[in-house]
């Protein structure tokens, strides 16, 4: 990839300005997170009481303290400091798990700060909606073989590249009888350049997306020894809603979400 358009700096400073509005409307999961992302990363995961857990862009703690409550330890970081003030605040409010959870500041395009992490300390890793936003993943997928433990596994999940980008238009469609189709039109896959999207509908800014087809994403793990043992394509399986036809509710057969589990080769 060509230089990212914007630095670190300035990306940290968009996260900053809007951590407040995405803790608010996050909260413990929001839909895509209840239906669709963490159930299926909570299969893939299969945590055990007594994990070791290192979760990568965590925003604001909310898989963090889902893993606690399933037993597991986490060390949660992100590079922006605002999103986790506001990750402690809420995990200090369950003290059942507020000791099994500790937040760090690191930049996960940092192979120097990665390497504060120590090593083989972690059962697993997670990245749950982070990696689109990160301008290099290579040095993260470098450092997973030395994070974690003989037998652990590397967990993420991304909007699916396939059918959810910058480029995606959603599409309705209405026949001679009434009948309402939605559909996905897409111009670019295979070379879509970084660009700026909403994450959330009436978000204060938008942020940088960096855009990988599945070739570039998984070649960057397979060339730093790891392999993929576990896939899912999470969809929501509701019935389509007819008032809503430009919304994901609306495309039963069509996942927006693509989640992986690798190990150590």
């Amino acid at each position: 990839m060509d230089e990212p358009p914007v630095s670190i700096d300035a990306m940290r400073e968009i996260w900053d300005g809007k951590a407040e509005f995405w803790d608010e409307q996050m909260g413990e999961g929001n839909l895509f997170h209840r239906e669709l992302i963490g159930p299926a990363v909570e299969r893939l995961l299969d945590i055990t009481p007594g994990d070791n857990v290192l979760d990568i862009a965590c925003g604001n703690g909310q898989l963090a303290r889902r893993l606690a409550s399933l037993g597991a330890h986490v060390v949660a970081t992100d590079f922006s400091p605002q999103f986790l003030r506001l990750a402690e605040k809420r995990t200090a409010a369950l003290p059942e798990i507020a000791d099994r959870v500790v937040f760090r500041e690191i930049d996960a395009t940092d192979p120097a700060q990665l390497s504060t992490l120590g090593e083989r300390c972690y059962d697993a890793v997670t990245c749950l909606m982070g990696l689109m936003d990160m301008p290099e993943i290579d040095p993260l997928f470098a450092a997973i073989p030395r994070l974690l433990r003989p037998g652990g596994r590397f967990v993420f999940a991304v909007q699916h590249p396939c059918f959810n980008s910058n480029d995606v238009r959603m599409v309705a469609e209405e026949d001679a009888n009434l009948t309402r189709t939605s559909s996905l039109k897409i111009s670019r896959y295979l070379t879509l350049p970084p660009a700026r999207g909403a994450g959330m509908p009436g978000e204060p800014a938008s942020h940088w997306y960096f855009h990988r087809p599945l070739s570039v994403l998984l070649a960057a793990a397979f060339r730093n020894g790891l392999v993929m043992d576990g896939i899912e394509e999470p969809r929501f399986s509701s019935p389509p809603n007819p008032d809503r036809p430009l919304s994901w509710l609306s495309y039963p057969d069509i996942p927006p979400v693509f989640v992986g589990r690798m190990r150590v080769w």
